[in-house]
């Protein structure tokens, strides 16, 4: 990686990259900055359509996100424009970093907004700067020992920070108080789920079918491949899916044992949108996969870890629709976003030790009665 000292000489160059701005310019057009992964991305894709409001005529919103984010982008208003950075090429490539400073300099946004309460400041911050743009505001910055100084410094770059509440809260909460506060309006907090109209229609199946998404991106976050054979055993009347990327199982070989009673699926995720809906089941790990099918209204069990507890998962009352469950462990240290400070448990978080499979069983038998007694009101 070259260290972030060179490229803030670097990013100092980019005013004189590419066609000069005039500078009687009229600046137009506003710039949001949602620098999470694809959970977050479908979670913010909730409030965006709110945040619309702050385009003042004919103005465009865009939306900056992460290129391995981008994939939830099929969630936004068809109205934003994306603009996908590859964020780790941002640390490494002096050449790529000068070409996306330069395109933010010279596009002229009149309002840039960062609707990220974690920032890393030489990455999404160094963008914002860029802009130059007369008006910028974001959340006062969760704390980041290593980068603390750094972000301090940049509060410069701000007309206004919202204070958004504790370190640790609900992210749609967190980002329904920001929208009210860029926008001067108090409106409820959405409900985790999409239009309908929005949706691909619901796939049918031949058999019932429950979908697995096993996968997360430590395997210390996973569920072992015994749970989900114990399920399979115990649900012969069942066809079973098992979702993910094609490297997940080269990653994690295991769980090919599970495809004699199972097909893997790597379907990218707009296309998983159908299969969801038309599932008995799914069965998740707490990442993207979990969120999008309880927004397109999947009945969804989420085998969590304690890792994101109070700001992930569960979710808030407010914005919890009656389509999912939440399974995981109380721990002592929950809310540790990722830093566990335990020692691993037969190669798992101890959160996820802990899930016993009984009554991850008995969660997947409660759940299915629930969806065949809405299928029989359905049909009566």
């Amino acid at each position: 990686m070259v260290p972030f000292r060179v490229l803030r000489r670097l990013d100092g160059l980019a005013r004189f990259i590419g066609p000069r701005r005039p500078q009687a310019a009229r600046r137009s057009g506003v710039l949001i900055v949602s620098a999470g992964g694809l959970g977050d991305t479908l979670l913010f894709a909730l409030v965006l359509p709110r945040l619309l409001a702050l385009a003042e005529g004919d103005e465009t919103i865009t939306v900056l996100v992460r290129s391995d984010a981008a994939k939830m982008a099929f969630l936004f208003p068809s109205t934003v424009r994306v603009l996908a950075v590859d964020f780790e090429r941002l640390a490494r490539a002096g050449r790529y970093r000068l070409s996306i400073m330069a395109r933010l300099r010279n596009a002229g946004f009149r309002l840039v907004v960062s609707a990220d309460h974690l920032r890393h400041p030489h990455l999404d911050e160094a963008l914002i700067r860029a802009c130059q743009a007369p008006e910028m505001l974001a959340m006062e910055p969760r704390s980041w020992p290593k980068y603390d100084r750094a972000l301090a410094h940049n509060r410069e770059l701000y007309t206004r920070l919202f204070d958004s509440g504790p370190a640790r809260r609900d992210k749609v909460l967190r980002w329904t108080a920001f929208a009210d506060w860029l926008t001067g309006s108090t409106l409820a907090p959405p409900r985790i789920r999409l239009p309908e109209a929005q949706l691909a229609p619901p796939h049918r199946f031949p058999r019932p079918t429950i979908l697995i998404q096993p996968f997360a991106s430590s395997p210390r976050k996973q569920s072992p491949a015994a749970l989900y054979r114990r399920l399979m055993d115990a649900l012969p009347d069942h066809d079973f899916v098992i979702l993910g990327a094609p490297r997940d199982l080269d990653r994690c070989p295991e769980f090919r044992s599970l495809l004699d009673r199972a097909r893997f699926d790597p379907s990218p995720l707009p296309a998983l949108v159908g299969l969801l809906r038309g599932a008995a089941l799914v069965i998740s790990v707490d990442t993207a996969v979990m969120h999008l099918a309880v927004a397109v209204g999947a009945r969804t069990l989420c085998l969590a870890s304690a890792a994101y507890v109070n700001e992930i998962v569960p979710y808030a009352d407010e914005t919890k629709p009656d389509n999912v469950l939440f399974l995981f462990a109380l721990m002592p240290c929950e809310g540790c976003l990722g830093a566990c400070p335990e020692a691993p448990v037969r190669g798992m978080y101890p959160c996820i030790a802990r899930l016993d499979p009984g009554m991850v069983l008995s969660m997947v038998r409660s759940q299915l009665d629930i969806a065949r007694e809405k299928d029989d009101e359905a049909v009566a």
